[in-house]
């Protein structure tokens, strides 16, 4: 089987539905979330399977849920059912209580870093963030699944949570952040 298909070659890309510019913000939006999902699985790369099993099992269910959110997002036209619900949008909440109950009380801001595992996991912190912004746009200019906009904004916050755990299960202090005041109370 060919990957190729030379349909691309003129700037146009397909969506669920059509055809659009490969600049078009909505594979803009997509995209973003695909490079998130590769971040993730370098991140669990980086993992050890007994130490960050559940972490591991956890990040493997977002990837998936990633690859649901683009193919929401992908969706111009006609519309099918999506697949990213207000549920995952709870259950991340939940998962992010669970990994906070792991870890010390904040005071200060966090630098992204520590462990290799901690620093990859805010790397998808930030991607997250990234694409966040880029399905804001989407969600203010075309019709589109809000739910992907929710699930990201709280994804962020988990990998946040997750990042702190895992610094804390691999004996390594969060970094924080000295030249500002205590921010939490």
């Amino acid at each position: 089987m060919r990957i190729y298909t030379r349909t691309g070659d003129e700037g146009k890309t397909g969506v669920i539905g059509g055809r659009v510019d490969k600049d078009d913000i909505r594979v803009e939006a997509y995209g973003t979330i695909d490079e998130l999902n590769a971040f993730v699985g370098e991140a669990i790369a980086r993992m050890n399977p007994e130490k960050h099993a559940d972490m591991i099992r956890d990040l493997t269910e977002i990837q998936h849920e990633l690859f649901d959110a683009g193919g929401d997002l992908a969706q111009v036209g006609k519309k099918r059912q999506y697949k990213l619900t207000a549920d995952l949008v709870n259950r991340l909440e939940e998962w992010i209580d669970r990994y906070m109950a792991e870890t010390p009380e904040i005071q200060r801001f966090i630098l992204p870093g520590g462990s290799p595992v901690s620093a990859a996991l805010h790397l998808c912190r930030v991607l997250a963030r990234r694409a966040e912004r880029r399905v804001v746009t989407l969600c203010r200019e075309q019709e589109t699944n809000d739910e992907v906009r929710r699930y990201l904004n709280r994804l962020s916050d988990f990998f946040f949570a997750i990042a702190r755990a895992a610094n804390v299960r691999d004996g390594v202090s969060d970094v924080e952040y000295k030249r500002g005041g205590q921010v939490f109370r």
